[in-house]
C-alpha cells in the first residue's frame, strides 16, 4: 500500500493563564504571576521550532485556547502569533481565538484581526447577571453583549459559549439574546461538577432531570432559530461549523503546543520519546472546504497514530517531554466511534474499516446489535449514527464497544 501523506493540518495552542479561576473549571489553568508569561512565550518558541523539525506541517486551522488567551497583553498575543507563524505557519481556512468578554474593546479586536484571527470563540456562558454571578464569571451581561457586538462588527465569525442547567437560568432569553447579537455558532454545554473544582468542594449539584431538560430545550430553541445541531453540543448556521473542532471529531491528526496540550500525531515519524514508528495506508478524499476527511492509516501491527500529552506548566517550562501513547487499530476504532458518533452524520463503518484495518462490523457485531436494539444507534447501510437518546447516553454506548 502507498505511504500516507504525513502532513499535519491542524494546531491547538494552550494558553494556561486566567485572571481568575471559575468555580466549575477543571482545565489546566492558573493566574499569571511575575515572569511566567515571558517564560511561557520563550518555551512556545522552542517547542514550535521542535515540532516544525519533526513533522511536515501545512496548517488548515489554528485554535488558541485556554485558559484565557485574550487575557494576554497586546505585545504577548502578538509574540505568540508570530512564533506560530515563524515555525509552523498559519491556518488557510480558519484561525480561532478564545475570548473572555471582559477583555474586548474595539482596539483589541482590530489587533486580533490584524494578527490573522478570523474566528472568535467567546465565553459568554449566560446573558443573565445572576447566572453569571453564580458561575463566578468576572464579566456581566452588558459586557458580554458589547463584546459579541464588537467582534461581529469587526468581521469575526463569532461562536458563543453557553452553560445550561444552571439553577434559575433564563435559558430561552440567553439563547435568543445571543442569536440576536449575530453569532453564527453556539456551543452549549450542561453544567458539570468535576472533582477538585470549587463547585465540588462547595457541594454544588446538578439534577439529571435539569441537565436533560436543558439539553433538549437548547436544541428546540436553536433549531427554531435556524441553527443546525451538527454535534452533540454544537449548533451552527450553514457554513459556520468549527472546522478545527471537526478535525477532532473526524479523527484527524493535529499538533498540541503548550502546557497540558494534547496532540494526535501521525505514526511513522519521530516521536518526542525518540522512538520511530512506521505506518502505511491509503490516501483520503477531500471535503469541499479543503479539509481531509479520511486520515490514512496502516493495516499492519504498528501503531496507526500517536497521542502525546504535554506536562503541566512548570514541568513543561523545564523542557520535560510529554507522555506518548501509541494508538493501535482497536483503540483507533473506539476513539473514532466515541468522537464520530458525536456528529449528526455519525461514522461510516466501511470507511472506518478501511482506515483501521479491522472489520468493524464483524469485530463489534454484539455492541452494534445491542445498541441498535435499544434505540441508541441507527445503522443504515454503512452509516452508523446515534439517536437523540444515544447522544444523551453516549458514554455508555461507547463503553459497550470498549468492553466487547
Amino acid at each position: 500500500m502507498p505511504a500516507p501523506d504525513p502532513t499535519v493540518r491542524h494546531l491547538y495552542v494552550h494558553v494556561p493563564f486566567c485572571p481568575t479561576i471559575c468555580p466549575y473549571c477543571d482545565f489546566h489553568v492558573l493566574t499569571r504571576r511575575g515572569g511566567l508569561v515571558e517564560k511561557y512565550l520563550e518555551r512556545v518558541e522552542e517547542e514550535a521550532a521542535r515540532l516544525a523539525g519533526e513533522y511536515a506541517v501545512d496548517l488548515d486551522t489554528v485554535y488558541i485556547g485556554g485558559g484565557t488567551p485574550s487575557f494576554l497583553r497586546d505585545p504577548e498575543i502578538t509574540a505568540l502569533s508570530q512564533s506560530i507563524r515563524r515555525h509552523l505557519g498559519w491556518g488557510r481556512l480558519e484561525n480561532t481565538l478564545e475570548i473572555n468578554p471582559g477583555t474586548v474593546n474595539a482596539g483589541r479586536a482590530a489587533l486580533w484581526r490584524d494578527l490573522g484571527f478570523d474566528r472568535a470563540s467567546v465565553g459568554v456562558q449566560s446573558l443573565d447577571d445572576a447566572t453569571l454571578k453564580f458561575l463566578g464569571r468576572q464579566h456581566d451581561a452588558r459586557q458580554a453583549r458589547e463584546a459579541v457586538t464588537t467582534l461581529v462588527d469587526r468581521g469575526f465569525r463569532v461562536s458563543g459559549d453557553l452553560i445550561t442547567a444552571v439553577p434559575g437560568q433564563p435559558l430561552e432569553s440567553d439563547i435568543r439574546g445571543l442569536v440576536d447579537l449575530g453569532v453564527g455558532h453556539v456551543s452549549a454545554y450542561t453544567l458539570t461538577i468535576e472533582p477538585g473544582t470549587e463547585f465540588a468542594r462547595r457541594g454544588v449539584t446538578v439534577e439529571e432531570d435539569d441537565e436533560h431538560a436543558g439539553f433538549e430545550r437548547t436544541e428546540e430553541l436553536l433549531t427554531a432559530l435556524g441553527f443546525t445541531r451538527y454535534e452533540v453540543s454544537n449548533y451552527a448556521r450553514p457554513g459556520q461549523e468549527s472546522r478545527h473542532n471537526l478535525a477532532y471529531w473526524l479523527g484527524r491528526t493535529y499538533l498540541g503546543l503548550g502546557p497540558g496540550a494534547a496532540g494526535h500525531y501521525p505514526a511513522g515519524l519521530q516521536s518526542s520519546a525518540g522512538q520511530l514508528y512506521e505506518s502505511a495506508g491509503e490516501g483520503g478524499e477531500q471535503m469541499a472546504d479543503g479539509l481531509d476527511l479520511h486520515s490514512p492509516l496502516t493495516t499492519d501491527h504498528s501503531p496507526l497514530t500517536l497521542r502525546r500529552t504535554n506536562p503541566h506548566l512548570h514541568d513543561w517550562l523545564t523542557g520535560k517531554q510529554g507522555e506518548v501513547q501509541p494508538i493501535d487499530a482497536e483503540e483507533y476504532v473506539t476513539d473514532a466511534l466515541f468522537m464520530g458518533l458525536r456528529l449528526r452524520e455519525g461514522v461510516n463503518l466501511a470507511d472506518l474499516t478501511r482506515r483501521s484495518g479491522l472489520n468493524v462490523r464483524e469485530r463489534y457485531a454484539r455492541p452494534l446489535a445491542t445498541n441498535v436494539r435499544r434505540g441508541l444507534l441507527t445503522l443504515e447501510g454503512e452509516q452508523l449514527r446515534a439517536t437523540p437518546q444515544g447522544w444523551w447516553t453516549l458514554n455508555r454506548v461507547v463503553a459497550d464497544f470498549l468492553e466487547s
